[in-house]
């Protein structure tokens, strides 16, 4: 949303809230007008649809007084360019944070509506993978919530993350049509358009005073068309813009191929255009699919910078003065191409002496790095980067020299120093080091937990940080607590606003104010209350989809991510074979009752991720059909993990597992949120955990396994785990049951694969730290025995969480990175 508004001093902190009579009647006409039905013939989609676009009208309003307030105020804009923005459903999240849930509900329940049940018809938007994409979507709110003018670019995805759908065990993709039927949120700008060059070849240009400039001649074009949706903040005292990009061809159609018969062809060029946003994350595994990568991260980067430079230029007369107004964050390496787009704009198109040029963009660029995996911080082929953008290649070269020449006139010398330093990979094949580029690009990088950042200066950016020193700095992630806390979690939120009062709900850091009554009996047997509620709603959950009942008051232990072996699902999945082991060699044990759920999704093309998958799956079917164990372990795959899910999984936890190999995590989100919603967490000392720890205090955490200076010394005497399994019986009876068949009776070897990779190459440590998660799932099970002792930790979980507020991560961002001001909300 671009136009500024004339007017005077937006009043939204003084707008009267809308009564019940009044939303009712707009829900009724926006059924009329905007979708065309009456209340005889509206479907539960056309409720959902005509209540969206009425709270949307709300919203609206305030996005236009803050537009407005922006412009007049000419305040320091910030942009976040992120691949992915897994928002989820937005119906709840917009009336939430106006405040006018209640009201809502009242007014559809006059109509015979139920508001709860309109909350299913919404489609989950999978605009990300997972963490990345949903704390991008977190920082959105957080940004809005403390009045930040900011701006979120991504891609409209066709089709986001691919459903997941579960078949004799085995993980099925298909398309995630989230758009099928409209999405009311959203707000077409098809005024707001820009050409995206790609291939083609670069002219030199002789000037009259002797300098030589140069035009990308592109041999393709595709146009961006931008789509946006206002993310309020809380309370709605400010509304920002997530402006999303779909892929359109400038023709859509080859009139003259189509005359002449060839009517598939004449629209090959707009299919190949379109391409770029139809999928999220497609295949890289052949050439074409790495080519499709490039072109969709070059596709938003570039629309997004001619977009915002475009704002910049109509209110500001010097380009300049960028990064006084302009504040770029790159979320990962996905944007990095960024970097050189902005020099050729700056350069060949607005003809900025370079060294102005490349000042103004390294103080323009931010970039938060989120993996320590070398493989996960992109490279692309010198020769695909020169065909598909040729201009960006020469421009990368020059910057390269101009960086290396600087090292060397600082000294250094050395060859290999140097070879490590470049943005080109020269072993194996060249290729463009995006996270060298980012890094030389930004004048802030950082990284996402204490632990994290620090690894980062001496691994992947070990050398960058030795020549530039103090460009990396840490910002540890948050979550937004309306998303999931007071939407999620309604019981708990109204339980500790009756034994606190409402201040934590501007206020993250005043849940602090819950510790004195963490030991009161009656609050322990209060909150305990809401979890039961809670468990035996996501219980329900579990019949409905899986036709498996479950105990609610079972410990319900909890792992839900994105399917990795260095997430450790597996080591899971060992413990759980290892229990149900123990439990029909001793029936007369006394049993917890434990119910193990898992839920995730695997990239399409990962093997051994699926494998996990299935071995889940099969172990679920053995164990809950033996009538042995009486029903005393369940094991349960809940499909297709999203947002959504989520929201009903995490208040019902009793324990998370955050069970990463130690220095391999950069931070998680997740474990946020369960300690939030009084989950006690089982987890190695790896991203985010370390600071959990600090906060909750060493009794209310159960924290095991190898710590990362132990792992990288593991690995340094080989990864051959033989003797590891060897002195533990527990574990070579599991691989052995594994290995032999007894999940896959029809299929002996199946798990041969992954019972090998433990045995001989068990680069993630599972061998390594099983005995010692054994032994802290039995100090569980002690603990869950003790009502009164878990009930305290649990509270105290809670109570401890304010810090990972991401409103406590963005107002750090906005002091030490971007240079904006913050004003948080109010009651």
């Amino acid at each position: 949303m671009d136009q500024a508004t004339n007017g005077s001093t937006p009043a939204s902190a003084g707008r009267a809230a809308r009564t019940v009579d009044e939303i009712r009647e707009a829900i009724v006409e926006k059924l009329k007008y905007g979708v065309g039905k009456n209340a005889i013939t509206a479907s539960a989609h056309d409720w959902f649809f005509a209540t969206a676009l009425a709270v949307r009208d709300e919203v609206v309003d305030r996005w236009i007084e803050s537009t407005t307030r922006t412009y007049r105020d000419d305040d320091k804009r910030v942009y976040y360019l992120s691949l992915e923005f897994l928002i989820g459903r937005l119906l709840f999240d917009a009336m939430g944070n106006l405040e006018m849930t209640d009201t809502v509900r009242e007014a559809l329940a006059g109509l015979g509506v139920d508001l709860d049940m309109l909350k299913t018809v919404e489609p989950d938007a999978a605009l990300g993978n997972g963490g990345l994409g949903r704390l991008a979507a977190c920082f959105m709110e957080s940004m809005a919530t403390l009045s930040i003018a900011a701006y979120g670019y991504g891609i409209r995805y066709d089709h986001g993350l691919f459903r997941q759908r579960i078949k004799d065990g085995w993980q099925l993709e298909y398309p995630e049509d989230w758009l099928a039927a409209g999405n009311p949120w959203e707000f077409p700008r098809l005024e707001v358009a820009y050409p995206i060059g790609f291939g083609g070849w670069v002219e030199a240009l002789n000037e009259r005073d002797g300098t030589v400039r140069h035009e990308w001649r592109p041999a393709e074009t595709v146009m961006a068309i931008a789509y946006d949706t206002p993310i309020a903040g809380w309370r709605g005292q400010h509304v920002n813009t997530l402006r999303l990009w779909s892929a359109k061809a400038p023709d859509p159609l080859r009139l003259d191929a189509f005359n002449r018969g060839d009517h598939v062809g004449a629209a090959a060029a707009r299919v190949k255009a379109e391409a770029i946003s139809k999928v999220l994350y497609p295949s890289d595994a052949t050439p074409a699919g790495q080519e499709l990568r490039l072109r969709q991260e070059f596709f938003f980067a570039s629309a997004s910078l001619q977009d915002l430079i475009r704002r910049h230029l109509n209110q500001h007369p010097k380009l300049e003065t960028l990064p006084d107004k302009v504040a770029i964050q790159l979320n990962d390496t996905h944007p990095a191409i960024a970097v050189a787009e902005l020099m050729r704009i700056l350069v060949d198109i607005h003809d900025v002496e370079w060294e102005t040029a490349w000042k103004m963009t390294v103080g323009t660029f931010s970039y938060t790095n989120h993996t320590l995996l070398p493989e996960a911080l992109e490279t692309w082929p010198v020769p695909l980067m020169e065909r598909l953008l040729p201009r960006h290649m020469q421009i990368i070269y020059l910057i390269n020299a101009l960086h290396l020449d600087e090292m060397k006139e600082k000294g250094e010398v050395d060859g290999a120093l140097l070879s490590a330093l470049s943005i080109i990979d020269e072993a194996g094949g060249r290729r463009v080091r995006m996270g060298h580029l980012a890094y030389l690009g930004s004048h802030r990088v950082n990284g996402v937990s204490a632990l994290h950042s620090d690894l980062m200066k001496v691994t992947v950016f070990n050398d960058l940080n030795r020549v530039y020193p103090g460009r990396i700095v840490n910002k540890t992630n948050g979550i937004t607590f309306r998303r999931w806390l007071y939407q999620s979690n309604p019981g708990l939120t109204r339980l500790l606003t009756e034994t606190i009062g409402p201040a934590f709900l501007d206020d993250a850091s005043r849940l602090t104010d819950l510790i004195p009554h963490t030991s009161d009996m009656a609050f322990q047997q209060q909150f305990a209350a809401v979890k039961r509620a809670n468990k035996e709603r996501l219980a329900r959950v579990i019949l409905d989809r899986l036709e498996i009942k479950v105990d609610p008051d079972a410990l319900f232990d909890v792992q839900i991510k994105r399917i990795h072996e260095y997430k450790r699902q597996l080591l899971n999945i060992l413990e759980t074979v290892a229990v149900y082991d123990a439990m029909r060699a001793q029936p007369t044990r006394d049993w917890i009752p434990r119910v193990k759920i898992f839920a995730g999704k695997a990239a399409a093309s990962y093997a051994q991720a699926k494998l996990i998958i299935k071995l889940a799956n099969d172990v679920a079917k053995v164990v809950n059909s033996d009538p042995t164990l009486r029903g005393k372990l369940k094991v349960v795959f809940l499909p297709n993990y999203n947002v959504s899910l989520a929201e009903q999984i995490i208040p019902a936890a009793d324990l998370s597992e955050q069970i990463s190999t130690a220095g391999m995590e950069a931070s998680g989100t997740g474990n946020m949120k369960f300690g939030l919603n009084g989950a006690l967490t089982i987890g190695t000392l790896d991203g985010a955990n370390v600071e959990m720890k600090e906060h909750v205090g060493d009794d209310n955490i159960f924290i095991f396994g190898l710590t990362t200076e132990e792992v990288a010394k593991h690995r340094a005497f080989g990864i051959d785990s033989r003797e590891t399994i060897a002195k533990s019986a527990i574990l070579a009876e599991v691989l052995d049951a594994i290995g032999s068949g007894v999940f896959s009776p029809g299929e002996p070897d199946r798990y041969k694969p992954l019972v090998d990779a433990l045995t001989y190459h068990d680069y993630f440590m599972v061998t390594a730290d099983f005995e010692s998660y054994y032994a802290t799932q039995r100090a569980v099970f002690r603990k869950w025995r003790d009502k009164a002792a878990w009930r305290q930790s649990a509270a105290l979980n809670t109570a401890n969480m304010g810090w990972f507020s991401s409103d406590r991560t963005i107002s750090e961002y906005a002091e030490d990175i971007w240079n904006v001001s913050v004003r948080p909300p109010h009651g």
